[in-house]
């Protein structure tokens, strides 16, 4: 919403004794220089200690700061938590977990398991072929 329109919807609102304010005493930019003198008025000098002097400072060690900042390995106190919990859950659970956790997409979805087909094994050797079709058909 523009600035005009909401202040033609100020004017709608205000009560009908109200005059308008006189243009001298509005709120805002007076010129271009006003920011600038607004800036110079937020950096005020304050009063305190010059922080261009030594005393009071206290010296810190570069060593000190090093130790500060050195990362801490927190690889046994992490094993240590993982290893205290021996709780496994059920296959069914963690399954039902997983399930609610996958997305919808399509690409989120596991691949389907295809079962493999077996080769197809007879119990019949070609010797019994042999067999059978000499006592059917007579077939020396």
């Amino acid at each position: 919403m523009s600035t005009s329109l909401l202040r033609r919807g100020l004017e709608l609102l205000e009560p009908p004794g109200r005059a308008k304010v006189p243009p001298g005493l509005q709120r805002g930019r007076a010129g271009p220089r006003a920011a600038g003198a607004a800036r110079r008025r937020k950096r005020a000098p304050e009063p305190g200690r010059n922080k261009a002097t030594v005393k009071g400072r206290v010296v810190k060690s570069a060593i000190e700061e090093y130790h500060k900042k050195k990362p801490v390995n927190h690889l046994r106190e992490n094993l240590q938590y993982m290893l205290k919990g021996r709780f496994v859950a059920d296959k069914a659970v963690a399954e039902q977990v997983f399930a609610q956790n996958r997305g919808r997409k399509s690409k989120d979805q596991p691949p389907e398991k295809t079962e493999k087909k077996k080769p197809k094994v007879t119990v019949f050797t070609e010797e019994d072929f042999r067999k059978f079709e000499r006592e059917y058909f007579g077939v020396p």
